[in-house]
């Protein structure tokens, strides 16, 4: 998967508005029960929501360590949620087409 444009990010940001939170991040932080619970919720469902309970204040960081770990792309920040996305490679299991 290629890195997305701004207008394709745009894109799935507006596509995950009225998804919930599928993994919330809490006291531990990130443990690899954590990125397999992500990488698992990208395999099924290519865009999720992931919810920080807590370290708030490096959520950035955290993200761009998640995106990295599970080769997804962070489409973006908004409040105390990240959105994460990653295409399926079987192309008819794909559940988003990005325009």
């Amino acid at each position: 998967m290629d890195k997305l444009k701004g207008s394709q990010k745009k894109y799935l940001r507006a596509q995950a508005h009225h998804l919930k939170p599928l993994v919330i991040i809490g006291a531990k932080g990130v443990t690899q029960t954590l990125i397999a619970s992500v990488d698992l919720a990208l395999k099924d469902h290519e865009l999720i929501k992931v919810k920080f309970g807590e370290f708030k204040e490096s959520k950035k960081e955290i993200s761009e360590e998640i995106a990295q770990t599970t080769k997804s792309e962070l489409v973006g920040l908004i409040g105390n949620i990240a959105i994460f996305y990653r295409q399926n490679p079987a192309p008819e299991k794909r559940k988003i087409i990005i325009p």
